[in-house]
């Protein structure tokens, strides 16, 4: 065998020895622990949401849609006078239908027409929706429906982030707790995944009433609360 087939074949062989990956390499290699973790913070809300619906019962649909916009109108303007900015009061729904009387005798018998005209307001300043309420009933009277009033967080950033700081926090100490059971330690982390997402509100009507006999929206606490999952190489 000559020289330089001498010096290629050592060369093969160096090169085929040096992808060999053994079983054991091959097991450190693969090594992991996944675990899955919550974070959550208690933050109380700094504004509320208030549903309200005008409503009105006439002869006909013209003048039960007019009696509705009458009521509108009176809303609008006890919102203008609490300060609250046009952006924050939106229509969610406008109906007309007409309605029945059933009766055995006679059976279905048009009584009128109902007229609605649904709003969603949002209050940024939560110690200022009891007040808000009793301003749009004195404003709407008997034709005006308070639906609900949902207290939330407005910005939720910082709670969210220390909740995710939390929930990252427990699940390194939980991968901890499992690699030292092992006789392992954790190395890098191979992903991490957020499960959940970020704040959950229940719609509650705070319907409270002060010795004044003022409407008090009682706001609470929420839970802001994040799911994480990951998972660390082993060494």
């Amino acid at each position: 065998m000559t020289t330089r087939k001498r010096i290629s074949l050592i060369a093969l062989l160096t090169i085929a020895v040096a992808g060999v990956i053994t079983p054991a390499a091959e097991a450190a290699a693969t090594r992991y622990i996944t675990v899955s973790a919550q974070g959550a913070v208690k933050v109380v809300p700094d504004a509320v949401r208030i549903n309200a619906t005008a409503t009105a019962v006439a002869a006909t649909s013209k003048e039960a849609l007019a009696a509705t916009a009458k009521t509108s109108t009176a809303v609008r303007a006890a919102l203008k006078t609490a300060k609250i900015d046009t952006k924050d009061l939106a229509t969610t729904s406008v109906s007309v239908y007409p309605e029945y009387k059933y009766t055995n005798d006679e059976g279905s018998t048009l009584t009128g027409y109902r007229a609605s005209q649904s709003f969603t307001i949002t209050v940024r300043a939560a110690d200022t929706a009891g007040s808000l309420v009793d301003a749009l009933v004195a404003a709407g009277g008997d034709n005006l429906q308070i639906n609900g009033a949902t207290p939330f967080v407005l910005d939720s950033t910082k709670s969210l982030e220390a909740a995710r700081a939390a929930a990252v926090k427990s699940a390194k100490a939980k991968a901890t707790s499992y690699a030292k059971l092992m006789g392992v330690k954790l190395g890098k982390v191979n992903y991490l995944v957020e499960n959940s997402s970020p704040t959950n509100y229940t719609p509650v009507m705070g319907v409270a009433k002060a010795e004044n006999d003022a409407t008090v929206i009682d706001l609470g606490q929420q839970d802001v609360t994040i799911s994480v999952t990951v998972q660390w190489a082993l060494l």
